[in-house]
Order: C-alpha cells, then structure tokens, then sequence
C-alpha cells in the first residue's frame, strides 16, 4: 500500500484544536510553545481559548492550522519510532497546508514555516482593501464550465477559479462585484449551488500580487531543504523536490488555483492508495472519497487516531 500524508488549509481550524495532543503528548506541548517563541505570541492559548474571531484571521490561522499538523507528525514519529518518511510515499498539502507538508518532510524548520505562514496570512489580507474581493463556491459544475463563468462574470475585473478541490466542487475568487455576477451566472447555467463565502479576503486570485511579491521576498531569505518525501505541488499537481523549484512554486500558489483534485488524481497515478490527513478537522478526507472512491482517507488528529494509525503500519 503506497500512502500520502495530506495537509489541511485554512478552514479547518476550531476552538480547541491540538489541546487533546498537547495533554497526552510532551512533543506536542513543545511543538506548541515552539511556535509561540518563533512569532513571540501566545497562539497556543489562543487556539484553546479563543475568542474564534481571532483564530479565524488569516494571519492566527494559518501558523495555528500548521503547529497542529507538525504537532501530530511528531508524535506519530516520536510513537512509532519512525520518521515520517518510513511511513509513507509522499506529501500534499491544500493551499497553507503545502507549508505544513513541506515541514513535516523537513524542507523547512518550524520556526521558518511559523513565520512565512504569518507574514503569508497577514500579506494576503493586506493585498486587497476589506469589501473589495470575494470568493464564492459553486457546487455542481465541472471545471471548465467554473472557468468559463468566470470569463464571462469578470467583465474587466478579476474573477479566477481559485480551488478545484474535487468534481463538482469548485471556488471562484475576485472582485466583488464580478463575484457576485458569476453566483447569478453560475446558477443560470445549472450550479446546484453558488453561494459566497464567509472570508475576509479573495485568496488565490490574481488581486493577491501583492502578497506574492512578499513571499517571494522572505521566501528568498529563508533556508529551503530538499524534502524528506516528494511534494505535490498545489499549482502543477505534480512533483517537486528541487528546494529552489518549491521557492518558486511557494510564490506563484499565492495567485494561482489550488489544482487539489488533480494533485489526489496524480497521487494515484504514482500508486497511492490511502490518504492521511494529519492535523485540524476532515475536510481533505471528505473530498478523497467524492475525488477517487477507489481511495481512502484517514484523519490524524486525536490521540485515539493516532494509536489507531500506528497499530495498522
């Protein structure tokens, strides 16, 4: 059996999230007080106590959703005795979930991945003024047919296919206004479902250039490794383990689409069989099973997860 060990992006985060890893493992607790030195903030008692209008900001949720991945990678480790590459074939992660892949397979340290996802959320929301970008999810449309909605909706204004997370399930990202016509034009041309989402800014489109260029930036100040297991890449949904490749890929994800279905199909081309998702919630679990039903999924989130991952190697 070949498997992967999948990341999630933001989204995933809740009240609460690690505080199980954190009481029954020290690595975890360390994994946790790591992250708080590396961005001087206590985002630790944050993800425990809240409030969730603060988690939720880009800028919390983002180094937040990471430090739970990197804290469960290294009690699987730390449990079993392995690292994660004799565990698994490769690595994946969905939009911030490719900077937990990437440090989970040693290309980054923590404290490096901590503060480029930081800067990452704080130079996104920045990149556009609040009210001017949107995004919007449209259920029930393949992908094509979302791009061509979204030609037809931009009318001189950005409005890009952002995720293609799996069939029939994609999100649009751009101005508000061309956003709001492609919800129309989306449910015109037979979308089950088109509705916005509730985000503070429109991700993955071409409005985020600003930000790109301050990845491009810190990313070229930070210490990049070959990874320990090949990543799939968000924007070509193929591999790559060149540390000056991922730079350059890292900058682009910021405005380009997140090719998710592609990247699981991909995985199963190679021979992967199972998918792990190791960190906040179930929502890459859930879309293996809509992507491939030949294909599992697992969530490793929990202590009780994690015991019974271990006990199936």
């Amino acid at each position: 059996m070949a498997r992967a060990f999948v990341f999630p992006g933001q989204g995933s985060q809740a009240i609460g999230m690690g505080i199980e890893l954190a009481e029954a493992f020290p690595v975890a607790r360390e994994t946790f007080e790591e992250v708080d030195e590396a961005l001087q903030q206590h985002l630790f008692k944050l993800m425990k106590e809240g409030p969730e209008s603060d988690l939720t900001l880009t800028e919390n949720a983002q180094p937040a959703l990471m430090a739970v991945s990197l804290a469960a990678v290294r009690v699987l480790e730390s449990e079993s005795g392995k690292a994660l590459a004799d565990m698994g074939d490769l690595v994946a992660g969905h939009s911030l979930g490719e900077y937990s892949a990437l440090a989970a397979a040693r290309s980054f340290s923590l404290g490096d991945a901590a503060r480029l996802l930081k800067l990452r959320g704080q130079s996104m929301q920045a990149a556009v003024p609040v009210g001017e970008g949107a995004m919007a999810a449209i259920l029930g449309l393949e992908l094509d047919d979302a791009v061509a909605v979204a030609e037809e909706a931009a009318q001189g204004e950005v409005c890009n296919a952002a995720n293609d997370n799996a069939p029939g399930q994609i999100v649009l990202s751009g101005a508000t206004a061309a956003i709001a016509r492609a919800v129309d034009i989306a449910k015109a041309k037979g979308a089950k479902r088109a509705m916005p989402l509730p985000v503070s800014a429109p991700f993955h489109c071409d409005m985020m250039q600003p930000a790109a260029e301050a990845m491009a930036e810190a990313l070229g100040n930070v210490d990049i490794q070959a990874p320990s297991l090949p990543l799939v890449a968000n924007v070509t949904a193929e591999f790559v383990t060149s540390p000056d490749r991922i730079r350059e890929l890292l900058v682009q994800q910021v405005c380009g689409r997140v090719r998710w279905r592609e990247s699981v199909l991909f995985m199963k081309e190679q021979g992967v069989d199972a998918l792990v998702e190791v960190g906040s919630g179930k929502v890459l679990t859930g879309l293996v099973r809509r992507i491939d039903k030949e294909m599992t999924g697992t969530a490793v989130n929990t202590p009780a997860d994690i015991e019974a991952f271990l006990s199936s190697l």
